[in-house]
């Protein structure tokens, strides 16, 4: 951060100084001194939806010099997605390429899901239904949280031969007495 309060301001030599535009130069000069959001904040903000695949957040990121893209749904901030974010997701992202593009039936693919889910801890398998249709998943039960049904959304998803799939869970609220 270039601020004239915390002696941060951008220092450029005397030959830079030359190069400059003095645009560029009163720009930054309101940046360090600036006293309004107004006069610091992007203006033309770069923005994805929740169903924006990542690759095109990371083309975003790149394309643009960014570090962060807001998520928006119906005009009101949902999340933000960073450069960290996108790390953390780089192991699924990399699972997901396409060697060769062999169609699985939708009983190989609902198999390899329940296998899947059976092998998680957090999935409780006999609260849940999955059928598959031409690629689409169609998941029906009952889950014990929000972040179960993400899961198991997620781990469809993420399921080899998926096009689609329909979360039709239904999250159990447990009342505290």
């Amino acid at each position: 951060m270039h601020r004239s309060e915390a002696s941060t301001e951008r220092q450029r030599s005397w030959w830079l100084l030359g190069w400059t535009g003095d645009e560029t130069l009163a720009a930054e000069y309101v940046k360090a001194h600036a006293r309004k959001v107004a006069d610091v904040m992007t203006r033309n903000v770069i923005t994805a939806t929740p169903e924006t695949p990542l690759h095109e957040i990371a083309a975003l990121l790149e394309r643009n010099s960014i570090k962060r893209v807001p998520i928006v749904k119906d005009g009101q901030l949902v999340g933000i997605v960073s450069r960290a974010n996108l790390i953390q997701a780089v192991p699924a992202v990399a699972s997901t390429r396409k060697e060769l593009e062999i169609p699985l039936s939708d009983t190989t693919i609902r198999d390899k899901l329940l296998a899947h889910l059976t092998g998680q801890e957090w999935a409780h398998t006999s609260l849940i239904n999955v059928t598959v249709s031409g690629g689409v998943v169609d998941l029906w039960g009952i889950t014990n949280s929000d972040a179960e049904r993400k899961a198991i959304r997620v781990a469809a998803e993420s399921t080899p031969g998926v096009c689609a799939v329909n979360d039709n869970l239904v999250t159990r609220r447990i009342r505290a007495w």
